[in-house]
């Protein structure tokens, strides 16, 4: 059978095509991208990816979706990632409780924060406030720092288990301070500030996005904030590095990633669409109105802020004896 010119172009055009490695030419088209949540819908970082998905869809030729995936602590939803294909059409939102923290808790989770991943860059940060219930008349943490050593291990503090920003915020300041508080465990973020509202346990480390109302509405009594200045939203309340604790910083920091071998040109693609979105008057009004504040990293800075993180609180996990148990 013979073959014609035309026909033996075409043939060899198809080869090209298939042959051709993956790259960012075609990337995304129309297809939507997934933007993975490793947490329940509700939450600060549900919120963010939410905010992020909207602005990169403007940015990029397809839509951003946000896919929840919780559990375990976060590593469920990340493990999905580092499975996925890398082409660009399924990316993590990520938050350093997970990816900096996990891992010196969850050894088994399945996947290497550094291989399993290519950093796009940080996204986002919001600090944490350290409140108290009102039922203790307190107005400042040297007044919570006397009380608690003259009182040592009478004091109780709400967290939401193992591994959280906001557990290790209080742990890395009962090191700091000096003093022991009993560690009262709850099923959630939210059963915990009830508590503390309540006055089932005096202190407990708040994210800024749900700690602001409270305090507005004097549910709660903040003595501090753990990022290096004064949050704007809330200005009279001090830092805790201010407050007698100098070094003193933590806060939720969202990333946004991709799995490992995804091509350079699909991750700088990425990336300047990212930073295109956290540039949007609306993205960044949308953040700020909830205590969160645009971050724009690059993948070029990702690995050593990734190692900076995991170090320090892989330090503050160990000296402290904390496990999932």
């Amino acid at each position: 059978m013979s073959i014609t010119r035309r026909q033996f172009g075409a043939a060899a055009a198809l080869l090209g095509l298939a042959a051709r490695p993956a790259g960012a030419e075609d990337y995304p088209g129309s297809r939507p991208v997934t933007l993975v949540v490793a947490w329940a819908p509700g939450g600060s970082t549900d919120f963010v990816a939410r905010v992020l998905a909207q602005g990169m869809s403007a940015a990029l030729p397809g839509n951003v979706v946000v896919d929840n995936r919780p559990g375990a602590s976060g590593t469920i939803g990340h493990a999905s990632v580092a499975r996925a294909r890398p082409d660009g059409y399924t990316l993590l939102l990520g938050v350093n409780s997970t990816y900096a923290m996990a891992r010196h808790l969850f050894p088994q989770r399945g996947y290497d924060d550094e291989k399993a991943f290519a950093g796009i860059g940080r996204v986002a940060t919001t600090p944490i406030f350290l409140c108290v219930t009102p039922k203790l008349g307190l107005r400042d943490i040297g007044a919570l720092v006397a009380l608690a050593k003259k009182q040592p291990g009478k004091l109780s503090y709400a967290s939401s288990g193992a591994g959280s920003s906001a557990h290790l915020a209080t742990e890395l300041f009962l090191r700091s301070a000096g003093i022991e508080v009993q560690n009262v465990t709850y099923r959630g973020g939210a059963p915990a500030v009830q508590a503390l509202i309540a006055g089932e346990v005096e202190m407990a480390f708040v994210d800024a996005v749900t700690a602001l109302p409270l305090i507005a509405t004097q549910q709660v009594t903040a003595l501090g904030v753990s990022s290096p200045q004064r949050n704007p939203l809330a200005p009279a309340i001090p830092t805790i590095a201010e407050s007698g604790y100098p070094g003193y910083e933590c806060s939720s920091d969202f990333a946004l990633l991709a799995p490992a071998g995804t091509p350079a040109p699909i991750i700088r693609q990425l990336a300047a669409a990212k930073a295109t979105a956290l540039r949007q008057p609306e993205v960044v009004e949308k953040l700020r109105n909830g205590s969160i504040f645009p971050d724009i990293g690059t993948p070029e800075a990702w690995p050593e802020q990734l190692a900076a993180e995991s170090a320090k609180w892989g330090e503050v996990i160990r000296s402290r004896g904390i496990t999932l148990e």
